[in-house]
This record gives structure tokens, sequence and C-alpha cells, in this order.
């Protein structure tokens, strides 16, 4: 079917709360390149919203689900287990920067991670609260929309939040907010709000996501770390974005040293099918009692497969050091910018996780969520997937896989360039 006729069917049949702007729909794809339904080539900077970092069908990772659904699709591991989940939890529970040994609960997304880890968090503690951070996303379901330090647009229509959720400043020096500042605040939490013994855990994205791609110092993850242990809190450490590989490490806490009680992954862990973990401390983890976690889909035998295929394939194919070479281009290629172009400001990257903010002018530093929009407006429209982030709406973000060959990478940030030009 052509473009058109499914647009016609989508306005039909798919609730508006879901369906995309895009009119374009995808029917093929290969590592960072993807063709629409009228044959339409188009660059992928996007990578699904961080779940591509290997690219489009890896092949090591096709053969590996369809070698998996010739054997089995589906029991529920918690009627009968199956050897996939387990080569997971142990894959996971080797590399996971987590305290002391580590066990792990495989779920089916992100928020599905961050709801678990909660209920996790809360059982070995015996607490309730829960302190999040200014710019955080963590999913869409009732308990991570209330984590979420963003309204707009994933709350608005949804009446009233779960309680005992609180909130405290993320550091962003580029808006005003120093690290000093951001403990300050979180102190100013624990004081006024969540009395560290009622509070169960403090959870943090160690890069911002949808909050604008800005990563916490090293210094402030560490003072995190210290004041959870102060208060005997747990620190949960959301990398469902940052993680596998996105900042040239395995997962983004890993450039600060901490280790957290519970880590979250998902996204990239298993190329596009849909995965996601718990992984943490195993006191912590075992804390809740039999039969307390799980759900129908958990643990997919065929996304456990993809799951072990990408693991190979990082090993294999130094996906770690491609990551940190992207970083490196892009970083370059953001400081050419920031010179050439006056509304080009903040260029960063940590590993492959790069964004630039559009600014009216570099000493205002006025967030210019109108210009995002024109960009990625005119991204689409040359063939180039691109999207905006941030609090402000303002940052463009750089998710393409890190496996982008060199002349695409280099075709797609001339549509950017060129886009900037055109403001």
């Amino acid at each position: 079917m052509s473009n058109q006729e499914l647009q016609k069917l989508k306005e039909r049949y798919v609730a508006a709360g879901v369906a995309s702007p895009n009119e374009q729909f995808a029917d093929h794809a290969r590592n960072a390149e993807l063709w629409d339904a009228d044959g339409k080539r188009m660059i992928d900077f996007a990578g699904g919203i961080g779940v591509l970092n290997i690219g489009h069908r890896h092949p090591k990772v096709v053969d590996a689900v369809k070698a998996q659904l010739d054997r089995l699709m589906h029991t529920c591991q918690t009627v009968m287990p199956y050897e996939g989940y387990v080569k997971v939890a142990e894959r996971l529970s080797q590399i996971a920067p987590v305290r002391g040994h580590a066990k792990v609960m495989l779920a089916n997304s992100g928020a599905e991670a961050l709801e678990n880890a909660v209920k996790i968090a809360r059982a070995a503690t015996g607490k309730t609260n829960v302190i999040c951070f200014d710019g955080g996303f963590h999913g869409r379901t009732f308990m991570t929309m209330a984590m979420n330090g963003k309204v707009s647009p994933y709350s608005t229509d949804f009446g009233p939040m779960p309680g005992s959720v609180f909130r405290a400043p993320f550091p962003v020096p580029y808006h005003g907010i120093t690290e000093d500042e951001a403990i300050r605040g979180l102190n100013m939490a624990l004081k006024a709000d969540a009395n560290p013994k009622d509070t169960a855990a403090v959870v943090i994205e160690p890069v911002l996501g949808e909050g604008g791609f800005y990563a916490a110092p090293a210094s402030f993850l560490k003072r995190l770390r210290e004041l959870c242990d102060e208060h005997d809190m747990l620190l949960i450490v959301d990398e469902v974005q940052s993680g596998f590989g996105r900042t040239g490490k395995m997962f983004a806490i890993e450039h600060s040293g901490v280790e957290p009680d519970i880590m979250t992954v998902a996204k990239s862990m298993a190329d596009g099918m849909p995965i996601s973990a718990i992984v943490g401390t195993d006191r912590v983890m075992d804390a809740s009692g039999p039969n307390s976690l799980g759900g129908t889909y958990t643990g997919n035998p065929a996304a456990c497969a993809a799951a072990l295929a990408v693991m190979d394939v990082f090993e294999e194919e130094d996906i770690l050091g491609k990551s940190q070479a992207l970083g490196e281009k892009l970083g370059k290629r953001f400081a050419q910018w920031q010179e050439q172009f006056e509304h080009v400001d903040n260029g960063r990257n940590l590993g492959a996780m790069a964004a630039i903010e559009l600014v009216t002018d570099k000493q205002s530093r006025e967030p210019r969520p109108d210009m995002a929009a024109k960009v990625t407006a005119y991204a689409k429209a040359h063939g180039l997937i691109l999207l905006s982030c941030g609090m402000h709406g303002n940052t463009i973000r750089f998710l393409m896989p890190v496996t982008i060959e060199d002349d695409v990478l280099e075709e797609g940030l001339g549509i950017v360039e060129d886009a900037l030009a055109s403001l």
C-alpha cells in the first residue's frame, strides 16, 4: 500500500493520541537507512528513539531471532522457564556496574522496567517515597508519568498522578542550575517533602534523554551516591536511553565510577525487539515475595535471543569504540557549526549521545523551539529523520546508529548543516 492509502487507514482506525504526525510509513530498512511505502529513501538519525545503536536489522540479530522462532515463541517464563531468559540474566549481571552480586528481572519496555524498579525498591526498604529530577523522562504508565520531570504532553490529559513522588533540580549549568544548587534542592526536598525515613529511592538518568541530553557531572553522581548511603535510600539509575553503548561505554553511569543499587535498561538492548531489564544487587532484587514480579510476555524468547545477539555484536565489532569515534566526529562538527551559525550553541556529547541547542543568540541563550521545529521539518523534507527534545524544545539530538557508514553520516550531517543555514 502507498503512504497515502496507509494514511487514510491510520486516520480512520488509529487513536489520535498514539498516531504519528508523520505521513510516511516505513517499509524496509538497513543499518542507518530506511525506505517508506512509496520507495523514498531516508537517513535515520533517530534510531527508533535510541533503540537501534547497532543499526536496523543487524544480520546477527535477525539470524538469532529467526532461529529462535523455529524452536519456541512463548511459554510465559513464570509457567515454564527457558534458556534464553536465564542466559540474558547471566550476561547482564556480568556487565552491569551495580553493587555486589547482581540479579535480573526482564520486562517489556522502559516504563515497565521503571515501574518494577520502584516496586522492588519499596519492598527492599519498606519505604514508599521516590525522588526524581526535573527534566527526567521515565515512561508513560501512571507511576512513570508521576516520575517524569516534564508535564506536556505526557500527563496533560490524564488526571491525578500517583503520590509519594517528589522532585529535585537536575544540574544544567548552561540553563543556570549549578551542581551545588542541584544538591541544595535535593537536600531541601528531603527536608520539606520527602523525609528520608520514608524515602525508598532516588531515580536519575545519568544523561537526560527527553530532557535534553544533559549529562550529570560525575562529581554530582558521586555526591548523590553518598546522600543515598547517608539516608539509607537506594540509588536507581535509568539507563533506558543512555545504555548499551550510546555514550561510549556500555552504560553511562560507568563514566562516573558510581555503582547504583538498581539499574534499568531497554531500547538498544535488543536492536528493536521489545525487552527491558531491571538489574540490581541480589539482596534488593530478592526482597519481594514469590510471584510478586513478572508478566505474561516478560523476557519473550525471541527478544531474549535478540538481546544475546546484541551483546555478542558489542564484543565482536567493537561497538563501544565505534560510539567513541562517532562522538568525536559529532563534537568536531558541532564546534564548526557554533562558529558558523549564530543560533547554534552548547554542542555537547558523551560518546555518541550528542546534541546542540538553537537559541536567539549565544549571549542571551534564549531557547528557540520554533527553530528546532524548522530544522527537523527541513530535514524530513530532504530525506533525514531528525528529532528535537528538551525542557525548552530547542535541542536537536543525534541518535543515528553507531554503526552508520561514513558516507551516510556525512550526507545526513550535510542536510542538518543546510537546515541550520536556512534559519
